[in-house]
């Protein structure tokens, strides 16, 4: 009898088992037990096989016999393999039905490409970079022991100081900077005071056109959007009412009406300020590249003028680059608590190292000259584009050139026959936004939405003069408004 068994266990040591080491895992144990893992899990290895001994397995795989104990160990924690006293390890009886995993799908997500016209596109500036970089490493080498444990939902209060001295001085809008959360963008910041402040199906105000991100993200969490027309003064706050006069919030870009550029007159900021009193809704002030005014100072926010009821959301995305993903609110003293608790309930607190090696900056006046730098440069880029449009195009675009921001608008004639615009943009090849994308009730020509503040000087004027050329070549193609007409 013993010979008999002798000899079944060497015939079983000489089974080769199918299974791969990935030699990217550290560790020849991990190797072993992940290749025989999966062997088991995936049905490689039928229930009931007696495995190898440690030593022959050992001899098979290449690798040393304590790396095969250790994995077996692994494997009947695992529940995978069972040991039986003098006969051996077996692949456990009872596993799971191997399931055929189906191909992934695949996925399609489009990240914006950094060419001409694209938005949210800042220039790269080396001086600044290297600053970060600097005070960032300086901040994680000095970091004290509080400040490498939990922190304060609202985030760095360094930072905090600086946003309130930097929006008292520059934007008018007076606050503490216990008022004051960090975020990781806009869009954070948005969803951030939806949850806190709104409940599904309530009804919205939306500038249209307007910032399609925004839109989304309202949609997203059951906003009932009801879009609002712009005009020359910005949001038309009598159609609103008109609209729905107990909506509980309106999302509004009142210094830089995007994607129109203009920006909302003071008797209009008067009446949306009286209507959410009277209607005790909340305004959503969305200032994101005030920063960059090319005539005059900046001009007053919203927050600034009546505060009660707004909640100012600023980004230094446009400011510095997008990359960054650090934005902030400002939230009146009596939703403050509300706000926090909707942030401590989603991920806690932000980090703080690069939120205070920007504040650093911010105090030393880094950020201002880094401003400073780029206000002219981003002015030639608007002035760039507008010229080239001007020559190539030959009036077959109507051009808007703000006063401050990073994009301009170009639209087409009146009466332009429906996806003209996006047939142009195939033509000329460009990347941009069309106008039509940010409209949701509103008609009205179509056109271009222009980012120019992160490229080149030549490489905006040649995706201007491809821009110009196509417009006239599909527009005579099409036919022109009038011909369409009669």
């Amino acid at each position: 009898m013993q010979k008999k068994a002798t000899t079944s266990r060497r015939r079983d040591d000489l089974l080769t088992l199918p299974i791969v080491l990935d030699r990217a895992i550290r560790g020849q144990s991990l190797q072993v037990h992940g290749a025989l893992r999966a062997g088991i899990v995936d049905g490689l290895l039928a229930p009931g096989l007696r495995l190898p001994s440690t030593r022959a397995l050992a001899e098979q795989l290449g690798v040393r016999r304590n790396a095969i104990v250790a994995a077996y160990e692994a494997l009947l924690s695992d529940g995978l393999v069972e040991a039986r006293h003098g006969a051996g390890t077996y692949v456990a009886a009872q596993l799971p039905t191997p399931q055929t995993a189906a191909p992934a799908a695949e996925l399609e997500i489009r990240i914006p490409q950094n060419r001409p016209f694209a938005l949210g596109v800042t220039l790269v500036d080396p001086v600044l970079l290297k600053r970060l970089a600097t005070a960032s490493r300086r901040r994680i080498a000095q970091a004290a022991p509080g400040e490498l444990g939990y922190g304060d939902p609202r985030g760095s209060l360094h930072l905090r100081a600086q946003v309130a001295h930097y929006l008292a001085a520059n934007r008018g809008v007076r606050c503490d900077p216990s008022c004051i959360l960090i975020v990781s963008g806009t869009q954070h910041g948005l969803r951030l005071c939806i949850d806190a402040l709104l409940t599904p199906g309530d009804a919205v105000w939306f500038e249209d056109p307007g910032y399609v991100a925004s839109r989304h993200t309202l949609s997203s969490t059951g906003a009932k959007l009801v879009p609002v027309p712009v005009d020359g003064e910005g949001i038309m706050v009598s159609a609103g009412e008109k609209a729905d006069a107990r909506a509980k919030a309106v999302y509004v870009t009142p210094s830089h009406q995007f994607p129109t550029g203009v920006a909302m007159s003071m008797a209009r900021r008067i009446a949306l300020l009286d209507w959410a009193r009277r209607a005790e809704a909340y305004i959503f002030e969305d200032d994101y590249d005030s920063e960059y005014r090319f005539a005059g100072p900046p001009l007053t926010a919203l927050a600034g003028i009546g505060g009660e009821r707004v909640i100012y959301l600023g980004t230094f995305g446009k400011t510095l680059f997008a990359g960054l993903r650090l934005g902030y609110l400002v939230v009146p003293p009596a939703l403050v608590a509300r706000v926090v608790a909707a942030r401590a309930a989603q991920d806690r607190f932000p980090p703080a190292f690069m939120q205070d090696a920007l504040a650093d900056l911010m105090a030393d006046g880094v950020i201002a000259a880094h401003m400073r730098r780029m206000r002219p440069r981003y002015r030639q880029a608007r002035d760039v584009v507008a010229e080239a449009l001007a020559r190539h195009a030959k009036g077959s675009l109507q051009l808007s050139a703000p006063a401050q921001g990073l994009h301009l608008l170009a639209t087409l004639p009146p009466g332009t026959p429906k996806d003209t615009a996006r047939l142009i943009r195939e033509q000329a090849g460009i990347e941009c936004r069309l106008l039509s994308d940010a409209r949701i009730a509103q008609r009205g020509p179509d056109g271009f939405i222009l980012g120019y503040s992160g490229f080149a000087a030549k490489d905006l004027a040649d995706a201007a003069r491809r821009l110009g050329h196509a417009a006239q070549q599909v527009l005579r193609e099409v036919g022109s408004p009038r011909r369409q007409k009669s």
